[in-house]
């Protein structure tokens, strides 16, 4: 099993996030929301579009069963009103193009597999490595710790973490702190 990494550079989460909206508009979204929610991916894969019509979001967690409410980041308010601009409440966030073969359902949500080759995609044009659908969850974590080491406790709270421990190694800071610790190491 690969363990992958948040994105560490804010500069590289805006240049992902402009390389998608140049390309893709929904994937740019789905980033987007991604970044700037902390979401599993599945759970972003279930939104629905009158879910994300308001300031917040309201889910139950498709892993842990609980109930969670956070707000819709401003900075991409304007641009997920737009996208949904002509969506129904009904109808997923984020829609596959395709009908499913077995079945010929339309209007189903893109799959993790699809989220992931996304995602693969970009990494590969920016020569990231460790990247994987649980990257916007880390990258989101990783920057609201590094903006304020005390929301480790918020963190720990809202990943349904068991210990500052889990959180900190989940975001690949105990590695940096290690790193760093390495770094600073002198004999003379």
């Amino acid at each position: 099993m690969n363990f992958v990494q948040p994105i560490r550079d804010p500069q590289m989460v805006e240049a992902i996030r402009q390389y998608f909206k140049i390309r893709n508009f929904r994937n740019y979204i789905f980033f987007s929301l991604g970044v700037y929610s902390g979401l599993r991916v599945s759970d972003l894969l279930n939104l629905k579009v009158g879910q994300v019509r308001g300031t917040h979001i309201d889910i139950v967690e498709s892993k842990t069963k609980k109930r969670k409410r956070f707000i819709i980041h401003p900075s991409i308010r304007a641009d997920l009103d737009f996208f949904i601009r002509d969506k129904q409440d009904h109808e997923y966030l984020f829609q596959s193009r395709q009908r499913k073969k077995h079945t010929g359902f339309a209007g189903r949500p893109i799959d993790r597999s699809t989220a992931y080759k996304m995602l693969r995609e970009a990494a590969d044009h920016f020569g990231l490595t460790d990247i994987g659908t649980h990257t916007m969850r880390k990258t989101w974590g990783y920057h609201l710790y590094m903006q304020d080491p005390r929301n480790l406790a918020l963190l720990m709270r809202m990943f349904n973490h068991t210990s500052e421990t889990v959180t900190l190694m989940y975001l690949g800071l105990t590695q940096d702190l290690m790193d760093s610790a390495i770094r600073r190491l002198k004999y003379a």
